[in-house]
Order: structure tokens, then C-alpha cells, then sequence
């Protein structure tokens, strides 16, 4: 961790650590997710996609698909010795507890991209003028291109409220009229992050960042995985 990925982390509340697992080690997790699919004939034209995945709305078919799916070794995998290591760099402490990896499937084709009633939430509840309470991992298990439904969030949310910064109000307004959000954003000297990239890439995120799953526009599986690492003093 160079001490300019700290410095961008504690200003803007993510890094990205481009190609941090081997594609090697990333491509076999990889097959495991696509051979399981195809077992639970999961994708279009199977029965799990019909009767599970096509009628709810896009954000609760990334959960159903990713709680159909269930590959072993992936927390093993991905949450190493040298994440752990990143983590406590950025923390300032090793963290207390580290949630089992979670799946973040998206089916393909779930419609246009947009921007319009995203689920913009925090995991957990925390003042900005608070210790840092957790990080959160994203992975990328395949390619992600823009547009396909990767995770996004607001650089800089974590400090809404404090002095000098956007207000609560100002940030919630924003995100009710999205139409051109991300001029907005900016001129709240906030920025919208899509967590796309390459295989093997990993995205670190402050837990008080604002974050929301977006629609997964592309004819491709979107395939990440996620999991938070605690903090408590």
C-alpha cells in the first residue's frame, strides 16, 4: 500500500487496487461460479431464471441468483494475509471481525443503464467525525465493464455534515433528482465511483460511504464478490 492510496483513501473513502489477486488464482473461482450456474441452468432460457430471477425488481434478482449459487474456498481465496495487511494500513488497526465473502451475482441484460431509483444506502451507522468504523472489499471476479453492473458510490459522502463540506439535505436532494447526477455531484465536490475494472481488481471502501447496486446492461453475468472487515475501538 503506497502512502498516496492512503492519502486518496482518506480523502475521498475507496481505493482501487488494480490486478491484487493473480488472474490465475482469479480464473479458477471463475470457472467454479460459471460451471455452477450452468448446473442451476440460471441464465436465460433456464427454469431458475424463469421462476426466481425475471420477475423481481433488478436489485432482488442479485441476491436471489447469488444466494442460488454456492462455490467453496471463495472467502479463502480472496481474503489474504496481504488484504488483511491493506486493510490495517488503512484502518490504523487490524480489524476485529471480517464478515464471511458474500457473492454479488447480477443476471445479464437487466435493462438500460441509468441512474434513476438506485438504492443508495451505508451499511452502517456512523458520524463522520467518528473513528473509522470498517472497510469494505469489493472483488472482481471477471471483468466488469462499465455498465455492468457494478457496485457504485459517492466519493466523499463519508464526510457529509461536517463543516465546509455538503450537508445531509444538499446530498439527499441530489440523489432524488438524478437527471445529470453526476454535474451535480461534482459541484457538491462529491464524485460517482463505478467499481469497474479488470479481473483480480479490488476496490476498498469506507463502510460510511454512500453505495448502491446499479443495473447490469450488458449480455455478461456480473461477477463480484464483497466482504467488510470491522474496525471497533
Amino acid at each position: 500500500m503506497k502512502p498516496s492510496q492512503a492519502d486518496f483513501f482518506i480523502d475521498t473513502g475507496h481505493v482501487r487496487l488494480e490486478g491484487f489477486h493473480p488472474p490465475k488464482q482469479i480464473a479458477g473461482i471463475r470457472q467454479k461460479l460459471l460451471d455452477e450456474i450452468k448446473r442451476l441452468k440460471a441464465l436465460p432460457g433456464g427454469k431458475s431464471l424463469s421462476s426466481a430471477l425475471q420477475k423481481p425488481p433488478y436489485f432482488q434478482q442479485i441476491g436471489k441468483l447469488s444466494a442460488l449459487v454456492k462455490v467453496s474456498g471463495v472467502h479463502e481465496a480472496l481474503v489474504t494475509r496481504e488484504l488483511i495487511d491493506c486493510i490495517t494500513q488503512l484502518g490504523g488497526r487490524a480489524p476485529t471481525a471480517i464478515q464471511e465473502t458474500q457473492l454479488l451475482l447480477s443476471p445479464p441484460r437487466q435493462g438500460a443503464s441509468t441512474l434513476t431509483g438506485l438504492n443508495w444506502h451505508v451499511d452502517v451507522a456512523a458520524k463522520p467525525q467518528d473513528p473509522l468504523p470498517g472497510i469494505q472489499a469489493f472483488f472482481l471476479i471477471d471483468d466488469v465493464a462499465p455498465g455492468g453492473g457494478a457496485t457504485l458510490a459517492l466519493a466523499g459522502s463519508h464526510r457529509a455534515g461536517m463543516p465546509g463540506q455538503v450537508s445531509a439535505s444538499e446530498l439527499r436532494q441530489a440523489l432524488k433528482t438524478p437527471d445529470d447526477l453526476e454535474r451535480k455531484l461534482r459541484s457538491l465536490g462529491l464524485g460517482l465511483v463505478e467499481m469497474s475494472g479488470r479481473a483480480g481488481d479490488v476496490f476498498l471502501m469506507d463502510l460510511r460511504l454512500l453505495h448502491t447496486p446499479s443495473v447490469n446492461s450488458t449480455r455478461n453475468v456480473r461477477m463480484m464478490a464483497t466482504t467488510r472487515c470491522f474496525l471497533n475501538t
